[in-house]
């Protein structure tokens, strides 16, 4: 059970009379318990300043109480600090688990805070067929089979399923295809494939691909070069050498996946390598992942650093937030320690289900593989703090230009994607100071009925007015970054007068708007641009700004044009049999494999479709009846 109590002041503010800072919280003191918790600090308008855990919450809170002592970060944040909330938790590890979840929901300014928790993708040996299929696989492990991962990019795992087919040839298509086929397809031709959908290799020869195949994921590949060049030789000394020559290939293509690894540390079969490195107040962390002596591949992150925390605070968030939805390995290996490391391995072994070790190496292979992730997360900070100086004076720029008073934050673009109407498509990007914000990109499926084919002021208004009604709703007062500082919208002086008139409507009339429209012959460079009640103007073709103006404007359509296609593609894939009730996707993979078409399928006779495997009598008849119906 988990006691809140709120003090001094409370969500609501404090008044001109009560005390702040060091003064508040020394009277807050007397009545805190030296149970473990959490506490946060809030500013006088009720924001939280920041999010911590403690063993005794009130010996840590005490460290605030001093007037002295403290960093420039931590001196800012007691100096705004008018109320204090805490929590009380049963163990230290609760209280290191609540913080975490409340640094991910509240995003406190003074916190160190994971942007980027994307998951990562794994190589899938399904086994719920007898012919199993090797697939990339990202997201939950639902399927049945065992996973290999994880891989730092889709990429990487690409590489190596390319690579593992040209060894173990086993099959990347789906059932629905492999129970389809009547001969073998282009990946046998080109050696890519064993061919089990029409019998070129059996189920016993096959499950041995299948074991040698997880046998290198897991890291024996030793054991199945071995045994690719003893059965190399046997075919050769049985002048079977079309067998000899194919299984030469494989040898040759196992050990290209080998080298194609970089780095094999022998003496770490499993680890993720954590590095950090700070600079200029930024922050990058490089990680590797190590599975099976073979190293998967390294992603680079950029935390928020919570405006200047020192690394071990930096690490300790970072490993907290990283693994909240990912399974840690049995050993992390860092480039600084962190302060509570025994909590950490605590709440890290008992996510995982086995015991997790966190070390800091000084000397060994161990040392050099951080030292490696180190240097790499060095040149990564200095390459993103480059861009980010560039980057940030495109803004000034375009501050300029467009006569904003600051450089914008958040700039928003908008554009839509249709035929003739057809699957309309509305698309948002946001672009920042660290350039184009995916995660923040958004789709809108077109939903009016009254908005005629093409009309595409009616497709936009449609989109702002749902964006920022939203927005009205979640974050009526602006404290949040999801405000855009800058919309951005592809068309001219119409499309500019149709959004105008929404935002007008909805009261948001202080957000800077700029269409972007195609001048003369419609080329690039020759772009003009509209603002509300101001005349349209051009910026000087070989302007950076124009060229940042169109990459935002090409991003945009990018982003429309592909969420377009997916939705015509989605609706394509829609058929009559969609329709028929009690036809799910495997009696409708079976009617289709039957007959071949859907039109075929809406022909068929009664006695036709009691033949489909599958398909009894009562639901021929209701298929029958459904497309024969009288009247």
């Amino acid at each position: 059970m988990v006691d809140q109590t709120a003090t001094g002041g409370g969500s609501d503010g404090a008044s001109q009379d009560a005390p702040t800072g060091h003064a508040l919280i020394q009277s807050l003191l007397r009545g805190l318990t030296m149970q473990p918790g959490v506490y946060r600090m809030l500013d006088a308008g009720g924001r939280v300043l920041y999010v911590g855990k403690a063993r005794n919450l009130r010996a840590r809170v005490s460290n605030y109480a001093r007037p002295s002592g403290h960093s420039a970060r931590i001196a800012r944040m007691i100096e705004a600090t008018a109320s204090m909330m805490f929590l009380t938790t049963r163990t230290e590890t609760e209280a290191l688990l609540l913080e975490q979840n409340l640094i991910k929901q509240l995003k406190p300014h003074f916190n160190v805070l994971l942007r980027d928790d994307k998951s990562f993708p794994n190589i899938l040996v399904a086994k719920d067929h007898p012919f199993p299929q090797i697939t990339k696989h990202r997201g939950a492990r639902t399927p049945k089979g065992s996973y290999y991962g994880p891989f730092a990019s889709a990429g990487a795992v690409n590489r190596t399923l390319n690579q593992l087919q040209k060894v173990f040839l086993l099959r990347n298509c789906s059932d629905a295809m492999f129970s389809s086929r009547s001969r073998p397809c282009l990946l046998y031709q080109i050696k890519r494939c064993a061919a089990p959908c029409v019998g070129a290799v059996s189920e016993a020869e096959y499950a041995g691909l299948v074991a040698d195949a997880e046998r290198f994921l897991q890291g024996r590949s030793t054991v199945v070069q071995e045994n690719l060049a003893r059965q190399m030789a046997e075919a050769a000394e049985a002048m079977e050498y079309e067998r000899a020559a194919a299984l030469r290939d494989r040898i040759r293509a196992l050990t290209q996946v080998q080298q194609a690894q970089g780095i094999n540390p022998q003496g770490v079969p499993e680890a993720d390598v954590v590095a950090l490195h700070i600079e200029g107040g930024q922050a990058c962390i490089q990680v590797f992942f190590i599975r099976a002596n073979q190293s998967w591949g390294n992603r680079d992150f950029y935390p928020r650093t919570g405006a200047g925390a020192e690394a071990p605070e930096v690490l300790e968030a970072f490993l907290g937030q990283f693994y909240a939805d990912k399974t840690p390995p049995r050993l992390i290996l860092l480039s600084h320690p962190i302060e509570d490391a025994d909590l950490m391995t605590q709440l890290l072994s008992d996510r995982a289900g086995h015991r997790v070790t966190i070390a800091v190496p000084q000397r060994g292979i161990k040392a050099e593989l951080v030292e490696n992730a180190a240097r790499n997360a060095r040149e990564s900070l200095a390459r993103k703090m480059s861009e980010t100086a560039a980057q940030s004076r495109l803004l000034d720029a375009l501050a300029e230009a467009f006569g904003l008073d600051a450089a914008p934050r958040r700039i928003e673009v908008y554009d839509n994607s249709h035929i003739q109407g057809a699957h309309a498509v509305g698309g948002m990007i946001v672009a920042g100071p660290d350039g184009f914000e995916k995660g923040q990109y958004r789709k809108y499926d077109i939903k009016g009925t009254e908005i005629a084919p093409g009309d595409d002021f009616a497709m936009m208004k449609e989109v702002l007015t749902r964006r920022f009604a939203r927005l009205l709703k979640e974050d009526p007062d602006r404290e949040t970054a999801a405000w855009p500082d800058l919309i951005v919208i592809d068309g001219g002086a119409g499309q500019v007068s149709a959004v105008a008139a929404v935002m007008e409507d909805m009261g948001v009339e202080d957000v800077p708007m700029v269409g972007v429209a195609k001048g003369i012959d419609r080329d690039a460079g020759k772009e003009e641009f509209h603002r509300p009640g101001r005349p349209a103007f051009a910026l000087p073709h070989n302007a950076p700004v124009l060229y940042f103006i169109q990459r935002l404007r090409d991003e945009a359509h990018r982003w429309a044009i592909g969420a377009h296609r997916a939705k015509r593609a989605k609706a394509i894939g829609v058929t009559p049999l969609d329709e028929v009730p009690g036809i799910g996707a495997a009696r409708k993979r079976a009617l289709l494999a039957h007959f071949g078409s859907a039109k075929a399928v809406t022909r068929a006779g009664l006695a036709d479709l009691k033949a489909v495997e599958g398909i009894s009598e009562a639901m021929a008849r209701t298929i029958h009846d459904f497309f024969h119906a009288e009247g």
